[in-house]
């Protein structure tokens, strides 16, 4: 029988979950896409730690890496991580962990098999449920009070009583060049019980272990029983805040980061270091800024007297061995609840019996801690209330960040010859953790971007008289990036041609949601026979004039040359910079196209500063010459915001006129439609080594036939042709590529066509027989502006769902005016 959270019966349910978790595997999915790799679990569990229930990714049967940063390092920066929850219910006070330290033991339990998915699988049906490249959705419970990995409360002294909660966990991981840092999961807790969990909090437990190497090493090592290549001498800390950047603005940010490093990155002998970086976990908004943030972290180890974490002395407690590791379900539910966030590491050794706030550590341990030990951290929410069916939604973000060490005396000279923590603070860099953590928040919830359509976008900043948002609307985005919305466009048959209208109001003027700056670079133009990606051919682009600035540096030691470190630069902003004259801005005799990596810029002023300039992309942006495209409006001046626009400045559509442009293909088949797509793409970062985005093609893409016998469709009965007349079976249409276009797994007979050509846009199409008998009747029924108005296809199948015959058939098409025109036609198989 299995006891729910207050002790009593729940056979039924309970019943059913523990016979669901018991035939689900234990499973791993590997997040590999990014720079950041670790595996996550479908028990709760983040990482591999021992791994002696789940090592292997479930899908590829590939070994998982210990938290390898950068991917293919060779290095670790996360050895286990796990999600705990703890209540009170009733008068019980529980909590339930998907595991804990030095151990492989679980209290969460599968009850569906891990799913993986991922937008950038094209052949996967689960690809439009996706959000991010990489996916991964777990079901797990925590009512199954006698599983194959038990824990005991050593307080209580009996098993592991269960809360009765569901977690769903999806984690979601990107590729690009600024998200490629970090992991987003998100946990939605449930209360499948039929108690009140009260005060409930949730939290993440992390062991970071960061060491050069992934393989784990048997034996025991003195300050645990874990017996690792490395991740014995780890340094850790909470960030409180940080001034972040968006657009033009600076402001404070609340981060809440919890970090491990190594203490002083394993210097290499020639130079640089083995395990430079550094890795933490936060939680996200508004998680994050809803309630307080609790921070602890601990040492492990067997004595009592170095059994260490830091203690307040308004809610000191004895842990069960020393001051450190917590015991039983009281002592976790202490640390996940007692609202403190304790002093980082480093600074152990400056707490003394004077400090008003903590309690001193012993000399001895303190002296230890501050070297690096194998630390462990809690990092936790609350409190939250969940009724009976009740649910929580809690994200999560493990970061990494590059670069932390760059001094190689540091932890010499400040933490291990002689005690200097500040000094040691100043040394190290945290920049781009608290970048990439920032960027993670963003892309959970974009700032500035209403989700709902409430008109609420979040939280603002005033910068130079413009908003700027810092913080979203509190609804989940999960949106890595993002291109400049596409175009609007339409597209015209032309005789033997397509004629495409496209108007970039939105395109141009939108700011891109991470940078908050407008982004747009250029358009793209494509054209193909049928709608699939891969099919899709560049006829016409244009992109805005700028440059990317290479600078030459002799301080990279494996690699000394030019590199570029800033996003790119208008013809006029280099003007300003680099210009002769009294007015260098006007100084239309410089050319950076003159400057290469042979013969490089030289700054006057400043010797050492040499760089050059080559073309981001084509610069085809003179309308109508360097570029197909054309404005329809090349007169009308540079307009201001679109609301305050005037009548003789708007298109039919309510666009901008500024912004039309237009653009023709010639010499087309008049037989066979064609897919347009008209894309807009943004400049990318080369700083952040992110690559132009692109608007979707085939999410927009228009088909059209080009006319054969004039350049306009019929508005009645005119001259009605049907193609093929005769129609063989054994002429190799679809070889031709005139059928099944994009339909390669169906048949041959499920892809034959026929073709009405000059249509009026409403008609009837019948097709009889001999006889007389009704084969087919097809409404033809299209808006006259539709490009294909005056196309419909027939595929050779009768009104019964029945494949025709060879033979002889007349057809007939009646328009709207009851004008009748009356044709035959010839199949042959």
């Amino acid at each position: 029988m299995i006891l729910d959270a207050g002790g009593q019966s729940s056979d039924t349910k309970e019943e059913e979950m523990r016979q669901a978790a018991a035939g689900v595997p234990y499973c791993l999915g590997l997040n590999d896409v990014g720079r950041l790799v670790f595996g996550v679990t479908n028990f709760g569990r983040v990482g591999v730690g021992r791994g002696v229930v789940a090592r292997l990714d479930c899908f590829t049967g590939v070994l998982a890496p210990l938290g390898e940063y950068p991917k293919g390092s060779n290095t670790t920066y996360l050895y286990k991580g796990a999600l705990w929850i703890g209540a009170v219910v009733g008068r019980d006070t529980l909590v339930t962990t998907a595991n804990q330290f030095n151990n492989d033991n679980s209290e969460m339990y599968p009850v569906f098999d891990l799913l993986h998915r991922s937008v950038v699988d094209f052949d996967s049906p689960d690809r439009l449920e996706a959000v991010s490249e990489e996916d991964f959705v777990a079901v797990y419970v925590d009512t199954v009070a006698r599983g194959p990995y038990p824990t005991f409360d050593a307080l209580e002294g009996r098993r592991h009583k269960p809360l009765n909660l569901e977690v769903t966990q999806r984690s979601y991981a990107w590729s690009y060049g600024h998200t490629d840092d970090f992991v987003i999961i998100v946990f939605e807790i449930r209360n499948i019980g039929d108690k009140v969990l009260r005060d409930a909090y949730i939290g993440m437990y992390w062991d970071g272990d960061v060491h050069p190497g992934q393989r784990l090493l048997g034996g025991v090592e003195p300050w645990g029983v874990k017996g690792t290549t490395g991740g014995r001498d780890d340094l850790s800390g909470y960030l409180f805040t940080s001034a972040v950047t968006r657009g033009e603005c600076e402001f404070m940010d609340t981060l809440g980061i919890a970090w491990t490093a190594d203490n002083d990155g394993d210097p290499l002998s020639g130079g640089g270091f083995q395990v430079p970086h550094v890795a933490g976990v936060r939680f996200l908004h508004p998680a994050a800024s809803n309630r307080p943030m609790t921070y602890n972290w601990w040492v492990y180890n067997y004595s009592p007297d170095f059994d260490f974490g830091p203690q307040s002395r308004g809610k000191y407690r004895f842990m069960g061995n020393g001051t450190g590791t917590p015991y039983g379900d009281r002592r976790f539910y202490w640390l996940l609840s007692n609202d403190e966030v304790d002093y980082d590491q480093a600074f152990a050794r400056t707490i003394g019996s004077w400090d008003p706030v903590w309690v001193m550590p012993s000399q001895r341990a303190a002296e230890r801690v501050v070297l690096g030990v194998d630390v462990q951290q809690l990092l936790s929410s609350g409190p939250y209330v969940l009724l009976p069916g009740g649910s929580i939604s809690v994200p999560i973000a493990f970061v990494a960040g590059e670069e932390f060490h760059s001094v190689r005396s540091n932890f010499s000279s400040n933490l291990r010859n002689r005690y200097n923590p500040d000094a040691y603070y100043r040394n190290v860099d945290f920049s781009s953790l608290i970048d990439n953590a920032v960027t993670a928040d963003w892309v959970y919830d974009i700032p500035g971007y209403d989700t709902d359509g409430d008109e609420y976008r979040g939280e603002f900043v005033t910068c130079e008289g413009e908003t700027t948002y810092f913080r979203g609307d509190g609804i989940p985005d999960l949106k890595a990036a993002e291109a400049p919305p596409a175009p609007r466009f339409w597209v015209t048959p032309t005789l033997g041609g397509l004629k495409i209208r496209f108007n970039g109001t939105f395109s141009e003027r939108t700011k891109d949601i991470f940078s908050n700056l407008i982004d747009f670079e250029g358009y793209r133009i494509y054209i193909a026979r049928d709608p699939r990606e891969t099919s899709f051919s560049l006829v016409a682009q244009y992109d805005r004039e700028n440059y990317d600035k290479y600078v030459y540096s002799a301080k990279r030691r494996r690699n000394p040359g030019f590199q570029q470190l800033e996003d790119p630069f208008t013809l006029e902003q280099l003007r300003c910079l680099y210009g002769r004259g009294t007015d260098p801005c006007s100084d239309s005799g410089f050319d950076p196209l003159r400057f290469t990596s042979d013969y490089p810029y030289v700054h006057p002023r400043f010797p050492d500063s040499i760089f050059y300039f080559d073309a981001h992309d084509f610069n085809q942006d003179e309308w109508g010459v360097s570029t197909p495209i054309r404005k329809v409006c090349p007169e009308e001046p540079e307009p201001g915001p679109l609301d305050q626009a005037r009548p003789e400045q708007l298109t039919a559509e309510g666009l901008l006129k500024y912004y039309e442009y237009e653009f023709e293909i010639r010499s087309l088949l008049s037989s066979v439609p064609y897919f347009i797509a008209v894309t807009a793409y943004d400049v990318g970062s080369p700083q952040s080594e992110l690559a132009p985005l692109e608007s979707s093609k085939t999410g927009t893409a228009l088909s059209a036939y080009p006319n054969s016998q004039s350049a306009e469709a019929p508005d009645k009965i005119g001259n009605v042709y049907v193609y093929p007349n005769p129609y063989r079976g054994d002429a190799g249409y679809r070889d031709a590529g005139y059928e099944g276009r994009g339909e390669e797994d169906r048949s041959n007979d499920r892809v034959r066509k026929i073709t009405f050509a000059n249509l009026p846009a409403r008609c009837t199409i019948r097709i009889f027989s001999l006889d007389g008998d009704l084969i087919r009747a097809i409404e033809h029924d299209f808006d006259r502006s539709d490009p294909n108005s005056s196309y419909q296809e027939w595929d050779l199948v009768t009104r019964n769902t029945q494949m025709v015959v060879s033979g002889l058939y007349y057809w007939t098409v009646e328009d709207e005016h009851g004008g009748v025109q009356i044709g035959k036609l010839v199949i042959l198989f």
